[in-house]
């Protein structure tokens, strides 16, 4: 039978190559069977809805340089209230929540995510949908020396204390989780952002989560 899967994130899921020069550029964007999303639907056969948003954070700050648009919570409530029923809610976010200027630390990001996680697992999404799995992706590390201008200052630290936090919290709300940084990295480029080969590698690893979950 096929299944539905809501792929919920930034820039990464939204499939944003890494960025050479300027962070001002054109929006770009892997194709369809590069982005990991399309890997998952190409390996599984099932109905994938993709929803990367470039900039979004796990927090409902708002951002004072890409807006309030960017907001987690806002966004997550819109795509649960407009796709489905699904069957599984793939969530990987956390990325953009490192920039300097939110002033969050590792524990204030996974706070920021089990707010989210709270919103999946109320009773009003769950009356709408049903039961239906979810997948918490911890977001590989940010390089941030790498990235082209000095706005994730401070991320390394941030980055190399996410996995544990992520992979409590998935174990208190009883959830199936993914440490990315198990299996990918940020591409050397600009540190933030995913080469085709780790899109398609994220795929897989997703996809193998998934297909023992879901059958």
């Amino acid at each position: 039978m096929t299944k539905t899967v809501l792929t919920f994130g930034d820039s990464n899921t939204y499939g944003s190559p890494p960025i050479e020069k300027d962070r001002r550029r054109p929006l770009q964007r892997y194709g369809a069977s590069t982005r990991w999303p399309g890997v998952l639907a190409a390996r599984t056969g099932w109905s994938v809805i993709e929803q990367g948003l470039p900039g979004r954070t796990a927090t409902d700050r708002p951002d004072p340089e890409m807006g309030a648009h960017m907001n987690g919570p806002l966004g997550l409530h819109i795509a649960l209230n407009s796709c489905g029923p699904i069957d599984a809610l793939v969530i990987m976010l956390g990325t953009n929540d490192q920039k300097t200027h939110f002033d969050l630390d590792a524990q204030g990001i996974t706070e920021a995510m089990a707010d989210l996680l709270d919103i999946a697992q109320s009773e009003d999404v769950r009356s709408k949908h049903g039961k239906f799995e979810i997948l918490l992706v911890c977001p590989p590390a940010v390089q941030e020396a790498k990235f082209p201008r000095s706005i994730f200052k401070g991320a390394n630290a941030k980055s190399a204390a996410l996995p544990e936090l992520y992979g409590a919290l998935a174990d208190r709300c009883d959830l199936s989780y993914l440490n990315a940084n198990t299996v990918i990295q940020t591409s050397d480029i600009d540190g933030v952002h995913f080469d085709e080969t780790a899109h398609k590698t994220l795929g897989v690893a997703i996809s193998n989560g998934l297909t023992a979950s879901l059958v």
